[in-house]
Order: C-alpha cells, then sequence, then structure tokens
C-alpha cells in the first residue's frame, strides 16, 4: 500500500527543492493508480493523444530518445515501439513509478534511470528526441531544464511535451484553475480520500508560466517552437519544439545563393 499524502501543495511550489520534495512523495503515493486516473481525469483521451505525438516523430532508423518525467512508461512504450533499433531512456525522479516503468516495458533498446530532468548525466548532443507527458509543469526550475534540454539535444534535435496548458486571459485562467481542482480533487477524494492529491494539478497550474511566456522561455533556451496544438478546449498543449542546426541553416543559405 503507499504511504499517505500529506503534503499541502500550495506550500511547496514556490522553491525548486522543496517542489521536488512534493513530487517525490506525491508520484510515490499515485504511482499504482497513475495509469487509470490519467485515463480518469482525461476523460480516455490521454492515449488518442500521446498515440497522435508519436505518430508525428520523424522515421529514423536508430535515434537517440530521451523520455523525461517518464513515469510508468507510457511514452516511453510507445517510442520503443516506433524505434525498435533506438536507444531509449526513461528519466524518472520517483522509484515506484520506474518499478512499473520496468515492468510494462520490458525492451532490450529501453533502460529506466532514476533522476531529476534538470540534470540528465547524459552527454551534450547526445540526444535525437525528447518527449515529456505531463513534465515541465512538474520541474521544480522550468528555466534550468530548458537548458539542460537543449543542452542534450543534437543541433537539429526535437522535443515534443504533452501538458496542461494556461491561457493568457486572467479569466480564463480563473476558470480554468477552477475547474481543474473541483475535477481533480473529486477523484482525490474517491481514490485516496485527500483531494489535494490530484488538486495539485490546478496548484501546480497556477505557478507555471502562460502559453505566450512558455513560448518564450522556450525561446530564452535556445529552442525554436515549431508547431502547438491544443485539446479540451485548450486545456491540454502539444507543443513541438526544434533546437536549431546552424550547419544545416549554412547548407541551406548556400543553396539559395
Amino acid at each position: 500500500m503507499s504511504p499517505a499524502f500529506r503534503l499541502k501543495p500550495r506550500e511547496y511550489l514556490g522553491e525548486p527543492s522543496r517542489k521536488r520534495r512534493l513530487n517525490e512523495q506525491l508520484f510515490r503515493t499515485v504511482a499504482p493508480r497513475y495509469d487509470r486516473v490519467t485515463r480518469l481525469l482525461s476523460f480516455d483521451r490521454d492515449r488518442v493523444w500521446k498515440g497522435g505525438l508519436i505518430k508525428a516523430l520523424p522515421d529514423m532508423d536508430a535515434p537517440v530518445c530521451l523520455d523525461i518525467a517518464c513515469g510508468t512508461g507510457d511514452l516511453t512504450r510507445r517510442l520503443a515501439e516506433k524505434y525498435p533499433r533506438g536507444n531509449i531512456l526513461g528519466l524518472d525522479l520517483t522509484e515506484p513509478m520506474l518499478d512499473i516503468a520496468r515492468t510494462r516495458v520490458p525492451f532490450p533498446h529501453v533502460r529506466f534511470q532514476l533522476g531529476d530532468m534538470a540534470d540528465t548525466g547524459l552527454e551534450s548532443r547526445s540526444v535525437d528526441l525528447v518527449t515529456g507527458g505531463y513534465a515541465l509543469r512538474n520541474a521544480g526550475d522550468l528555466p534550468e531544464v530548458l537548458n539542460e534540454i537543449y543542452r542534450v539535444l543534437k543541433p537539429g534535435g526535437r522535443a515534443d511535451f504533452l501538458d496542461f496548458s494556461k491561457p493568457p486571459n486572467r479569466v480564463a485562467q480563473v476558470l480554468e484553475i477552477a475547474l481543474l481542482k473541483i475535477w481533480g480533487g473529486f477523484w482525490g477524494l474517491i481514490l485516496h480520500r485527500n483531494p489535494d492529491v490530484y488538486g495539485y494539478i490546478a496548484d501546480s497550474l497556477k505557478t507555471f508560466p502562460d502559453r505566450r511566456r512558455l513560448a518564450v522561455l522556450f525561446e530564452e533556451a535556445g529552442l525554436r517552437v515549431r508547431s502547438v496544438r491544443r485539446y479540451f478546449m485548450g486545456c491540454i498543449e502539444w507543443v513541438t519544439v526544434i533546437k536549431p542546426d546552424p550547419a544545416a541553416s549554412s547548407c541551406q543559405e548556400m543553396e539559395g545563393a
């Protein structure tokens, strides 16, 4: 049985190390029910969104892939199936999540590692593709995570993120956060007798940058936004970013001269 979740999210979201502690305890608690509650919260649309994300990734023979905040390995498994000759790493902060992932994704070209997405330990310019399902919103220090993603991506590399989206309009923000608080709190009470367990989604969205600010943070980290797609009346956002390849740009300029 998972330990009871007792922390108050609002008290831990303002400082990176405290947010890390919050995430460790929260996701340790929800690990056994994570897949079920993700389906419930999304009205079973999560699998469709993730399927579309993976389908849109480029055809590559043996890419190096990094799935940050991989959780129980849902996106990691899809990466493994799309790239049977790839080298795929699932990274997560919580060992109970990784225990489930290792059972669900027993592929020889996949490995799972306990670690922080702000400090992957990977070599610079070593990764072709980065994915993250509900990852960036849980970052302790988001600019640090984006800088780390830029560092490990090869020039021309790509990153795709699926997460809750915060609208720039203040009224829309208040409405969205209130609805998420009610919906998440309901399932927290049903499954854990604690509304804070999934009410955390709404709390974390309060401190997450809105869409416009997030795009600016990508650009400041050197990552170029390639495309954005939204679901659920804009509550969910899939963002694709690219690490520019100066060499490729130079070749295109020479061809156009």
